[in-house]
């Protein structure tokens, strides 16, 4: 054996207490390892996410600003009486004929609050929120009423009836009052006791140009002269009187009225059927007039209320029943 083969001899007593410390420091390592392992463990676990879901947010509380924004403002009432557009601002212009008729008006004065179409007129007023010195009215033939064009009128009332011709060229409220046509005509002519329409086939008959008085003669009764037409009731009234015409066509409380107090020996003939949606007077306005949904609101309270009635019931209570002409 060479030296370099040679082995150093092992100290026993070294030997022993070198095992013993490492013996010693396993339950420390041990226990180093496992801390160092849930270390890990929790790191791995965080870095992947999702193990726990966060806490929700608690809504937000709202803003001062917003808790403090105003109301919407109501809309305006475009009936109001200070929302109308009215021809002269803070005054009601209404229009009527002139001479103004009986029982329609009293004393030829609109004015004066008397006569039926007179105490309708101030009475849609009031509904519109004005008062009797707030009312103006102006005169305005019946031709130029119902013609196309501007009005120099907030409303019109003068026994207008409704048609879908007039329809065309001004606006209408709804109707203020139901109307019947009636002849009437003096005692002894030779229409005086007629019974029904032949009998006036050979008639001259004569009403007020462009009313529904005269699309009477000429689509009822038909008869073979001649239609006379006149320009206002008063003219047609005389023609009657000299015996220019046999008879003439009124609404029929106007031919109450004219028979009793206007016409010597005046003579109610009869009355006419009306169509199955009737006739009835209506307030007239300008073509597409803003007022009109306003004055139509007007006169149908008027009408539920029962002050349409109450008034027809004070002015017209006289207009009592006559024959009905027919075939």
């Amino acid at each position: 054996m060479s030296r370099h083969d040679r082995v150093a001899p092992v100290d026993d007593t070294v030997t022993t207490q070198g095992a013993a410390a490492v013996r010693a420091l396993r339950p420390r390592h041990r226990a180093l390892m496992s801390l160092a392992a849930t270390a890990a463990g929790a790191l791995i676990l965080t870095a992947c996410g999702g193990a726990t879901e966060p806490a929700a947010e608690a809504p937000a509380e709202p803003t001062t600003e917003a808790a403090s924004e105003p109301a919407a403002e109501p809309a305006p009432d475009p009936c109001a009486k200070e929302n109308l557009p009215l021809l002269t601002a803070g005054t009601l212009t209404i229009g009527t004929d002139q001479p103004a008729y009986p029982p329609w008006f009293v004393d030829d004065d609109p004015t004066n609050g008397q006569g039926y179409e007179s105490a309708v007129a101030y009475a849609i007023a009031e509904q519109l929120g004005f008062t009797p010195d707030e009312v103006t009215w102006t005169v305005v033939p019946f031709n130029q009423v119902i013609a196309p064009g501007p009005k120099q009128f907030d409303f019109d009332i003068n026994q207008v009836s409704i048609t879908d011709e007039r329809r065309q060229a001004v606006d209408f409220s709804s109707g203020y009052y139901d109307v019947k046509q009636a002849l009437i005509t003096t005692k002894g002519s030779p229409i005086d006791g007629a019974a029904s329409l032949a009998d006036l086939a050979d008639a001259k008959l004569g009403a007020q140009i462009g009313t529904t008085s005269y699309d009477v003669i000429t689509e009822v009764i038909k008869p073979s002269k001649d239609v006379a037409a006149f320009d206002n009731n008063d003219i047609a009234k005389q023609a009657l009187a000299n015996g220019q015409i046999d008879g003439l066509i009124v609404d029929l409380p106007t031919a109450f009225y004219i028979t009793a107090v206007e016409l010597e020996d005046g003579v109610i003939v009869g009355q006419f059927e009306t169509t199955s949606e009737g006739e009835q007077f209506g307030l007239v306005l300008n073509l597409g007039s803003p007022l009109t949904t306003c004055v139509t609101a007007a006169v149908d309270a008027l009408r539920a209320d029962g002050t349409l009635a109450a008034i027809e019931q004070e002015w017209l209570a006289d207009v009592v029943s006559a024959p009905v002409l027919r075939q």
